[in-house]
Parts: structure tokens; C-alpha cells; sequence
């Protein structure tokens, strides 16, 4: 370069360039599948923003630019796995008498997913272990997925009922596959979603 030739201009931090703007959504599933994979494989604490741009072949600061802090980037990895635009109209969508019937099941299909519960798995040992992480948790599962199922049928006390929906399907993921407790860690997913449909269709379904 000749002393004449015009510098660079300095990039912004957290500014992708035009090269990674123009492939901004590939780039940011890139991302995102690799920021589900570090919180999977490292857990909350040990995963951080570098990590995951160097996971995706990113620098951090496109990270950043996309998703923000860690917290928001562990938002988004929960909502890959769930996919609420997908779920909602799948649970709500049909008899209202079956909703406990069609929540448990697409719960327990996610969680049977080997693709899906290795990041759950992750996400649930992060929520025991670190505040963040559960209030994450805490607020995708109760105010982006129950509470607008529940919001959806017109059920009085929505927050109690997403609450206790979510302390049912929580507490059989844990001791399903965390803990694998049995006879639950054995049983069939069908004789699950038999016996606790009954008990979300009350929390959800009646008014």
C-alpha cells in the first residue's frame, strides 16, 4: 500500500460488514446453531460470546450485532428449539377439550427428539444453576409459549395457569431425563401424555 492510497475505513463494533450483511440470514442461523451447540456442550456458565462467534466462523461483534448480550443470544437458542410460531397454532388450533391432550404431546415430542433434547437438556441444567439462564426460561416458556395458549382460549388467572402447566411439563422433563427416574425415564411417551393430559387440560382448558 502507497502512502497515497486511502486507509480503510474503521469498522463500528458490533456493525457486521457489507459482505456479512448481505448474507445476514445465513449468517445469523450460523450463529444460532452454533450458540445452541456451545450453551449444550458447555452449559451457561462456561459458554460466552467469543466462543460462539469463533464456533461460527464470526468475529464477536457480529454476535453482538445480532443478538445483543449472552442472555439474548440464549433466548434465541431456546426459541430455535420451540419454535413458538409453530407451536401455538398447532396447540391452540383444534377441540378445546383436547388442548392438555395436544400440549403434552407436542412437549413430549420435543424432548424424544435427539436433535432437540440435547440443547433442552442444557437449557434446563443451565436454569437450575444459574439466575440468567432461568429467568430465560422462565419467561419464554410462561410468557411467550403458556401464557398466550391461555391468553388464546380467554381463561381467567392466565399467569397461575401457565405456572402451574409449566411446573408439570418442567418437572417430568427433569426427572424424565435429568434425573431419569423410573419407572417415568422408561415409560412410553403415549402412557405419559394419558395420564397428564387430564391434569393441563384443568390448568388451561376450564374456565
Amino acid at each position: 500500500m502507497t502512502d497515497d492510497a486511502p486507509a480503510p475505513a474503521p469498522r463500528r463494533r458490533g456493525r457486521p460488514s457489507r459482505k456479512a450483511a448481505a448474507d445476514g440470514p445465513d449468517t445469523r442461523t450460523r450463529i444460532l446453531r452454533a450458540a445452541r451447540t456451545e450453551f449444550a456442550e458447555r452449559g451457561y456458565d462456561k459458554t460466552s460470546v467469543r466462543g460462539i462467534g469463533k464456533a461460527a466462523g464470526v468475529d464477536a461483534a457480529l454476535v453482538h450485532h445480532y443478538f445483543g448480550t449472552k442472555d439474548e443470544v440464549f433466548a434465541a437458542a431456546v426459541e430455535l428449539t420451540f419454535e413458538p410460531a409453530l407451536v401455538l397454532p398447532a396447540v391452540v388450533g383444534g377441540p378445546p377439550e383436547a388442548l392438555g391432550e395436544r400440549l403434552a404431546r407436542f412437549f413430549l415430542s420435543v424432548w424424544e427428539d435427539p436433535g432437540t433434547r440435547t440443547p433442552l437438556l442444557a437449557i434446563l441444567r443451565s436454569a437450575v444453576t444459574h439466575e440468567a439462564a432461568a429467568n430465560v426460561l422462565r419467561d419464554f416458556v410462561l410468557r411467550r409459549l403458556l401464557e398466550r395458549i391461555a391468553a388464546e382460549l380467554d381463561v381467567p388467572d392466565p399467569t397461575l395457569r401457565a405456572e402451574l402447566a409449566a411446573s408439570q411439563m418442567l418437572g417430568i422433563a427433569m426427572l424424565r431425563y435429568v434425573v431419569r427416574a423410573e419407572p417415568l425415564a422408561s415409560a412410553e411417551p403415549e402412557e405419559i401424555v394419558a395420564m397428564v393430559a387430564p391434569t393441563l387440560q384443568r390448568y388451561l382448558g376450564e374456565a
